[in-house]
């Protein structure tokens, strides 16, 4: 039988692409650190990630960093994980957040394009998320939540095209996969698959003409927050969660019915 540590009060959450203002990741590292947990952030824009978490730390009186990474650079990503493990408490959760869209229709694709997307969504969860389970594994707890999207259960039909939903559904099967691996460390793997939410990723940000037009299909009626996407992934990082794994939790008001 599996026996998991007990969850530590004094612990540190890693998200990566949580630097942008009005991002899930940011949003979601304002809620952790209210409920008392130490914030480092990894971003490719290290200036912005310093200057979130130090804004973080200010607010809530808890430990944050920000580390300029580029989370598809191996060298990058260990010095990055090195840092936050000399300076901040043990890493009991991760957030892989760090991701980019693509618009672009399949038959305009380039192999060059594709291939960045992959390096970001797919190999960069992939290479943060190896970095981070070996501390995880030595304490025996951990809980890692990765970002899937719609597009990857319905096939787009937002705003991203092929690349995108591929490299998402991917990450689908990474959390299944690497959750029956984990189990026995006492380390939990879900993902969440959010629909339409109001962020920058899908061009800029939305208009209330767009945000309209994005509802239509949408049950509730409207498009999703990023507050809401973090109360879903801090409730997967927390201690409650611990019988929950290799789960996909669908968040989008109804638009896609799994």
């Amino acid at each position: 039988m599996t026996e998991t540590a007990a969850f530590p009060s004094d612990r540190t959450a890693v998200l990566t692409g949580a630097a942008s203002a009005r991002g899930i990741g940011r949003a979601t590292a304002d809620r952790l650190a209210r409920e008392g947990w130490n914030i480092a952030i990894l971003d490719i824009d290290g200036a912005a990630a310093e200057e979130a978490a130090a804004d973080i730390a200010q607010r809530n009186g808890v430990k944050a960093i920000g580390v300029g990474a580029d989370v598809s650079d191996e060298a990058s990503v260990d010095a990055a994980i090195s840092r936050i493990e000399a300076e901040l408490p043990p890493i009991v959760a991760l957030a892989n957040l760090a991701g980019i869209s693509s618009p672009t229709e399949f038959m305009k694709e380039t192999k060059e394009a594709w291939e960045r997307v992959f390096a970001v969504n797919m190999t960069g969860t992939f290479l943060v998320t190896q970095r981070v389970l070996h501390g995880m594994i030595d304490r025996k707890l951990g809980r890692v939540v990765s970002i899937s999207s719609i597009s990857a259960q319905r096939g787009g039909g937002t705003y991203s095209k092929v690349a995108y939903s591929a490299s998402k559904a991917g990450i689908i099967g990474f959390t299944r996969a690497l959750a029956r691996e984990m189990g026995e460390h006492g380390i939990t793997v879900n993902c969440i698959a959010p629909g339409p939410v109001d962020t920058d990723i899908m061009g800029g940000t939305l208009t209330e003409e767009r945000k309209r037009d994005m509802s239509k299909d949408i049950l509730v009626g409207r498009v999703g927050t990023v507050d809401e996407m973090a109360a879903l992934i801090s409730f997967l990082v927390g201690p409650d969660a611990g019988f929950i794994t290799a789960a996909t939790y669908d968040i989008n008001g109804g638009l896609q019915v799994s």
